[in-house]
């Protein structure tokens, strides 16, 4: 998460930097309607700063994500800054109405305008007969804009719907695109502010048309059959098995990916739940009926139906110099830990780190245990399985008690992500320092 803090925070106070050097008289203007002036620059700046970010990170780039530390964290970055791009273009369009409504209403009075300044080049007079198309372009696009978010934000909203209207923010982006280069200062275009905010339109504009094509992520994309199909229904739990002959690069341990099994609904992210064998090639994921699409993937799935994958994606893979690791997987976030034990039975025994894995469940299956304990034994890990009902809460006290070589150990956790955040706050306040030890899947894409 610091990373994501990060990101967000240093993108925002560089923007602005960038144009208090390139304006330093916005701030101390002669008069309100110059400072509104300034306001709507540096709004506008900021707001097409976040939507341009937010739009290159839907890419799912390989080249971030190992610094972001994995694509759940590139994600949660992407709604922040969908989120700020929202904030500021709200801000950016009552700067620029709001004055308006004043003047009308007859509470401000408009300033006498001189004549404007000639222009000095052909670009310049050229985008000064484009600002009315610029201007009404811009505020449709903002509302449609604020409309497509709200969709994305409201979880109650049908991933159905999300996903078909979310790429259709790549549209009102380039109309957006077109509205900041024919309204933006044009002597702006000359400073450093210029230079970043040109990278920033043309890297987000060749975005949006990716995502308008639908090709994000079209290289790393194979087909597949599914070979198998398990249902628990103490947990509401499907497991499917799918096999891809050819494309798939293998993958590790705690990472995730894409699988698409009906066009109309798209991808949705999976964990992946088995170990990669070159001579198998197959893939194993684990659903638990959670949304709308996630319950109807009983009936819909068969054996011998395509689908395709795309990935791995993730950095939950394990990899830290401890010498003990403790596993928290909760619930359904038991998914990356059976990944993992079934890589470790194929290792040497020596290299092995001693393990603690705690599965804390709400429903109990016998047949999921017993597969669960079994890897747990081929792997070596001392398994603890809590049901809620029998042994109560998992707690930070608990797991102490349990691994008394706690402070030794590298914290690996997938689950709800308040209890995460919980169990996080709990070890920090007993010494250990998570910002090393602690390691959390964020596992939300929308």
């Amino acid at each position: 998460m610091t990373k994501v803090k990060l990101g967000f925070w240093g993108l925002l106070l560089v923007l602005a930097a960038l144009w208090a050097a390139a304006d330093p008289f916005a701030l101390a203007p002669a008069g309100f309607f110059a400072f509104r002036g300034g306001m709507v620059q540096g709004t506008g700046i900021l707001a097409m700063g976040c939507m341009s970010a937010a739009m290159i990170l839907a890419l799912r780039s390989r080249w971030p994500e190992r610094w972001f530390g994995g694509l759940d964290k590139m994600y949660r970055l992407h709604k922040w800054l969908g989120i700020g791009g929202l904030a500021f273009a709200v801000a950016h369009w009552l700067w620029s109405q709001g004055p308006k409504w004043a003047v009308g209403q007859g509470w401000l009075a408009r300033p006498a305008r001189g004549p404007r300044p000639m222009p000095e080049t052909a670009v310049e007079a050229f985008l000064l007969t484009q600002r009315g198309a610029a201007e009404g372009l811009g505020e449709w696009a903002f509302y449609a804009a604020v409309a497509l978010i709200a969709v994305a934000l409201i979880q109650l909203i049908p991933y159905r719907l999300f996903y078909k209207t979310h790429r259709w923010l790549a549209a009102a982006y380039l109309v957006l695109v077109f509205h900041s280069l024919v309204l933006t200062n044009f002597g702006y275009w000359t400073t450093p502010l210029g230079v970043v905010m040109a990278a920033l339109l043309t890297y987000g504009s060749f975005a949006a048309v990716v995502v308008l094509l639908r090709r994000v992520g079209a290289g790393r994309q194979v087909r597949g059959t599914i070979s198998g199909l398990g249902y628990y229904p103490e947990l509401r739990v499907l497991e499917g098995e799918v096999a891809v002959p050819e494309g798939w690069p293998g993958h590790r341990a705690g990472q995730f990916a894409f699988v698409t099994s009906d066009p109309a609904e798209g991808a949705h992210p999976y964990t992946i739940a088995s170990a990669w064998s070159d001579a198998d090639r197959r893939v194993t994921f684990i659903a638990k009926e959670l949304g709308d699409h996630t319950r109807t993937l009983r009936q819909k799935l068969r054996v011998g139906q395509a689908v395709k994958i795309e990935g791995p994606y993730g950095c939950f893979t394990f990899d830290d110099d401890r010498p003990r690791q403790i596993w928290i997987g909760a619930g359904i976030g038991i998914t990356p830990f059976i990944a993992r034990m079934k890589q470790i039975a194929l290792e040497p025994p020596a290299t092995r780190q001693e393990i603690d894995l705690f599965h804390p469940t709400a429903e109990l299956s016998a047949e999921a245990i017993a597969r669960l304990t079994a890897d747990a034994q081929r792997a070596g890990v001392r398994l603890h399985v809590l049901h809620d009902a029998r042994d109560g809460r998992l707690s930070g006290d608990r797991i102490r008690a349990e691994v008394p070589g706690w402070r030794d150990a590298g914290i690996w956790f997938c689950g709800p992500a308040a209890f995460g955040q919980a169990l996080r706050r709990d070890f920090a306040a007993h010494g250990l320092p998570v910002g090393r030890q602690f390691h959390q899947e964020l596992f939300a894409m929308r």
